[in-house]
């Protein structure tokens, strides 16, 4: 069972929350991003991975167009516009860890997008992103398993 006080969660944490504060509409109200020193205050935290942390902000805010591509395509009932903020970055942030920038194996990034929307959103979300996340998996898998038949042939 994954620890709170994991270094790599910690940092799942704390990209979603950046993102969150970045992304969030505050009316005509011009407002600075939140510091990561003021994040790590606010959670009480002391020690995140660092290096997990940049990869995967840096890798949503770069490859954002694809990764809300590939949202689009696998949650076309729910455009990007509706969809809850939180959920939103959340999907992000796996697409690109699992999926797009490959940091971690896709099973582990939808897991722990699964933990951090319980926490930051409720089961309902959590049951919303694992979908998303799952269809993904599948057609990934499905497409895998095309390649290796074709190569072997």
């Amino acid at each position: 069972m994954k620890r709170s006080t994991d270094p790599r969660h910690q940092a799942r944490i704390l990209v979603l929350q950046e993102l969150f504060s970045k992304y969030f509409k505050k009316g005509d109200i011009q407002t600075e991003n939140i510091s990561i020193k003021e994040l790590l205050e606010l959670n009480e935290m002391t020690d995140y991975d660092k290096e997990l942390y940049k990869k995967i902000l840096d890798g949503v805010i770069e490859k954002q167009e694809e990764i809300d591509t590939l949202i689009q395509k696998y949650a076309p009932q729910w455009p990007i516009e509706q969809m809850k903020l939180v959920d939103l970055q959340i999907l992000r942030m796996a697409i690109y860890e699992g999926f797009v920038g490959m940091i971690t194996p896709p099973k582990v990034a939808i897991d722990e997008a699964i933990e951090v929307a319980k926490d930051f959103g409720g089961e309902i979300n959590s049951k919303f992103v694992n979908g998303v996340l799952g269809a993904i998996y599948e057609q990934q898998k499905e497409d895998n398993n095309k390649d290796k038949k074709e190569n072997e042939g």
